[in-house]
């Protein structure tokens, strides 16, 4: 079963977020501008699918890490690549309610349309310059941080 997570009263909510990207100068500045919007925001990172998978699927109260609240993936990764990933993700009863966004630097809109076939959340494309691309990426916390209600385990 599912619960809402949102803010009772003056609560403050932090938000888990796994980044799923083999490019490890995108992977940084996804975790530094995410991180430096708010330290209520904790950042996890894979590099592909398979690891995001196993990441997912761990048993958690055994690692004392939470389940993530949010999921940025990229499409492009090599051994299990974004596309497969969503799919695996939003087949699974136990991890189809975790929004994913598409973050990744394909316009393409044969791989716009497979995303939202797949379940996908939103989909975005990463912006070249650094500020745009840290802005981005704090809207991206901001509205799943403090604007929507998400799922959480029972």
């Amino acid at each position: 079963m599912l619960a809402a997570l949102q803010p009772k009263g003056d609560a403050v909510r932090s938000l888990q977020v796994l980044v799923v990207d083999d490019d490890d100068a995108d992977a940084l500045m996804i975790t530094e501008a995410l991180e430096n919007s708010d330290a209520r925001t904790t950042v996890h990172r894979v590099a592909d699918g398979r690891e995001a998978l196993d990441f997912l699927r761990r048993d958690e109260p055994f690692t004392g890490v939470p389940r993530p609240d949010l999921i940025l993936l990229d499409l492009n990764m090599p051994r299990m690549d974004g596309r497969e990933t969503l799919a695996a993700i939003k087949s699974d009863d136990t991890l189809k309610a975790i929004p994913v966004i598409i973050l990744t630097t394909s316009g393409d809109t044969p791989d716009i349309v497979a995303s939202y076939q797949h379940r996908a959340n939103a989909y975005v494309t990463k912006p070249f310059g650094l500020d745009d691309f840290e802005s981005t990426v704090r809207q991206i916390n901001h509205f799943y941080r403090d604007v929507a209600v998400l799922p959480t385990p029972d």
